[in-house]
């Protein structure tokens, strides 16, 4: 079951792409209980992230790079059952925490087994399959950790970055499958970067990106710490620079929209963002 194929599938490392909402909703709780921060983290980062990853893995059997993976091996039926191993050791972790956290962390595991089963499948539909990684990544991912980790949590404060969580998520997203159409299609799944095309994933995700920091400017705005979102647009800077230079070299050329170029996005993206929210927490 625990082989090193089946262990390069769960992709680890790939975690630290979605780690930005974690950060970004931990930096907004007032009262944190630290113990249920730590616990969240292990619980998303090293058990639920890499499950999905490697169940995801584990239905496709991909033949060309994957997010974070440029040749990923072939994975067995110990990857199975390794990713149902790892859920549920954090759905009984995340008991320990609340029994909300517990049908938090359910639905969750539920939605991305839903978008990768092949008896549903809701990735090989372009607008589904989008919403459903925007909603849960995004708005559910910042509502789930706010409210495990704040010893009061009070939301109603918090629609606008619920939304631009969802929205920065939406804003990278497609730019993940934007290498991969013919894979996809192939695989007989029609992927959102594909209905929108090369061009059109570039502006749809330059709209996101910045729709999700106008959500960011209401809610600190509202918040009367608007020195947080600045410093936000400062850090996160080498993104858009990096954006519109990738977007320049593929409107000349589009065999640059290529695994290394996306994967150097996505590096680029998470390291900036982390950095963003971390100063954040570390401001408080």
């Amino acid at each position: 079951m625990i082989t090193r194929n089946n262990l390069i599938l769960l992709r680890f490392h790939f975690s630290l792409f979605l780690l930005p909402v974690f950060l970004f909703s931990i930096s907004q709780v007032e009262d944190l209980n630290v113990l249920n921060a730590w616990t969240m983290f292990f619980v998303l980062h090293f058990l639920v992230y890499p499950a999905s990853n490697g169940y995801n893995s584990y239905m496709d059997r991909d033949e060309t790079p994957i997010g974070g993976l440029k040749n990923p091996p072939k994975g067995d039926i110990g990857l199975f059952y390794l990713t149902i191993m790892l859920d549920v050791v954090a759905c009984v972790i995340s008991f320990y925490v609340s029994w909300e956290t517990f049908l938090f962390i359910l639905a969750y595991i539920f939605a991305s087994r839903a978008y990768s089963y092949r008896g549903i499948r809701l990735k090989k539909y372009p607008f589904i399959g989008f919403f459903t990684v925007a909603f849960f990544q995004g708005a559910f991912t910042y509502l789930m950790t706010y409210y495990s980790t704040s010893n009061q949590p009070v939301l109603e404060n918090h629609l606008c970055a619920m939304i631009a969580s969802s929205l920065l998520i939406g804003g990278i997203y497609p730019m993940t499958q934007i290498y991969q159409h013919e894979a996809d299609l192939k695989d007989g799944v029609v992927t959102l970067s594909y209905k929108l095309g090369y061009i059109g994933t570039f502006l749809f995700c330059s709209i996101s990106f910045t729709l999700a920091m106008v959500f960011m400017f209401i809610h600190f705005y509202f918040k009367n710490n608007l020195n947080s979102f600045w410093a936000i647009q400062v850090l996160s800077s080498p993104v858009v620079v990096y954006f519109f230079y990738w977007f320049v070299k593929v409107y000349k050329d589009s065999s640059k929209a290529n695994f290394e170029n996306t994967m150097r996005l996505n590096l680029i993206s998470s390291l900036c963002l982390n950095i963003c929210f971390l100063y954040l927490i570390i401001r408080k």
